[in-house]
């Protein structure tokens, strides 16, 4: 085999990344959107010594249990590579990912995992979209090989992957509600019938930046309208057209953005109708999410989650608990109510504002957060300050914690150390640097993200005396 070569092969699992694969003359070959049970002809683009990745020319044979795709953007967005797989093979895959992952990468001991809890609502359940005007229009093949012609206005939509000029038109994207679909495509007609442009990534001029939409589980919009200088002076005309047309409750907010580039993160907000934040309830706690801030994306899934964190923690009220890499505040939130006190620890200040704000929305005061380097904050004078804590919650970034964090909470000996990972490889990699003082006594997986590769996994560990 050689790169540029084209084979054919059955492929026979999915693959953690979210490929399918399948074995010939004895290595593994990667391919996007393929199903167990595809005989497919492969175009090689990788060649390595134990495995290869390419992408399907042709379909000899497609899979019997292949389900028809909901999305008509499926394949060139970049997104729900999975719409093609059963969702009950979704989780099934995805439960085997963590397993796998936590005996290779960590070479763990551990109990049988507990069944991975799917999400109640596999569409329709993110409460955050980002979408994106740009005068790069991505076609994709079947567009080209019509020889339809196409506007040249450009289009409003997600970037395809590895191409910041590029954004692929979408007309209705099934990851929010339909009022979502029905107010970017708003926007968008408002605009071209005000001959604005779209923002050009090269020259850097455009009325339309992105529209970032935020949502609560009562169906509450925040609209966030980023627009560059060139829509300044007709920006309140046009939010004026834009709110006459949608539901008094959503509240519109915008941003001017003149930098060359799309960070959103250090933008001033400014308020035109309404306030400038949504307002969602997990259990008893009640947050604030404002344009900027994190918050989880799956709201449903959100609460499952922190619920199973409460129950694995094993509160009685009289717990102190440590909430390290707390964001908001939000777990720390949510186990307050069980327990006699929580510090969270957060490396953005920004976040740690937010939880402050949040605490004191729901009148909770036996909560204390430190903005800064976890490293650095998790220290002796923390401790000395706030007392050794009976239970820690970690829920670090992709990249999992630092050494440093890790060496420090095998010092600290909390009694019950629960690991919350968006990234189950290198949480198996932190885990068996644990395994001198933990040992694993619960490994609950979650999906957090239907129709991605992407999932969360719980872990519980308890101190070896």
């Amino acid at each position: 085999m050689k790169k540029g070569g084209i084979v054919e092969l059955e492929l026979t699992g999915l693959a953690a990344e979210g490929k399918a694969f399948g074995k010939l003359e004895g290595k593994v070959i990667f391919v996007p959107f393929g199903h167990p049970g595809d005989v497919v002809r492969v175009r090689l683009l990788k060649v390595k010594s134990s495995f290869c990745e390419g992408i399907i020319l042709e379909w000899v044979q497609r899979s019997e249990d292949r389900v028809e795709p909901k999305c008509g953007h499926f394949g060139h967005c970049g997104g729900c590579k999975w719409q093609h797989v059963a969702y009950e093979s979704q989780i099934q895959a995805k439960q085997q990912q963590v397993i796998d992952q936590l005996e290779r990468i960590g070479g763990l001991e551990f109990p049988q995992a507990q069944p991975i809890l799917g999400s109640p609502s596999p569409w329709e359940y993110r409460n955050k979209l980002d979408f994106s005007f740009s005068t790069g229009r991505w076609l994709t093949a079947e567009q080209i090989k019509s020889q339809e012609q196409f506007p040249q206005e450009g289009a409003c939509g997600f970037h395809v992957p590895g191409r910041f000029d590029k954004v692929l038109e979408i007309d209705h994207c099934w990851l929010m509600g339909s009022e979502v679909n029905q107010i970017r495509n708003l926007v968008k007609t408002k605009a071209r019938a005000r001959g604005w442009n779209f923002y050009h990534p090269y020259q850097h001029v455009g009325h339309l930046r992105n529209l970032v939409f935020r949502s609560n589980k009562k169906g509450d919009l925040l609209i966030w309208v980023i627009v560059g200088p060139d829509a300044e002076s007709s920006l309140m005309e046009f939010l004026t057209e834009i709110a006459a047309e949608i539901q008094d409750r959503h509240r519109i907010v915008y941003s001017i953005n003149s930098k060359k580039n799309d960070a959103l993160h250090d933008l001033e907000v400014q308020t035109f109708r309404g306030e400038a934040f949504i307002t969602e309830t997990l259990g008893e706690v009640s947050y604030s999410i404002s344009p900027q801030s994190f918050f989880q994306t799956n709201p449903v899934q959100a609460e499952i989650m922190y619920r199973t964190v409460q129950q694995l923690a094993g509160l009685t009220g009289t717990e102190r608990v440590y909430d390290l890499y707390c964001g908001t505040g939000s777990i720390a939130l949510f186990l307050a109510s069980q327990a006699s006190f929580v510090l969270g620890i957060e490396y953005v200040q920004e976040a740690v504002n937010d939880a402050f704000l949040n605490a004191k929305r729901n009148g909770i005061e036996h909560v204390d957060f430190l903005a800064g380097d976890m490293k650095m904050l998790l220290n002796g004078e923390t401790v000395q300050k706030y007392g050794l804590p009976d239970v820690v919650v970690v829920d670090p970034p992709r990249a999992g914690m630092h050494e440093d964090v890790i060496h420090r909470l095998l010092e600290i000996k909390a009694k019950i150390l629960i690991y919350v990972s968006c990234n189950p490889a290198t949480q198996a990699r932190d885990l068996a640097l644990l395994s001198p003082g933990y040992r694993i006594d619960v490994v609950q997986p979650i999906d957090m993200f239907p129709h991605t590769h992407h999932v969360e996994n719980i872990v519980r560990l308890t101190l070896v005396e």
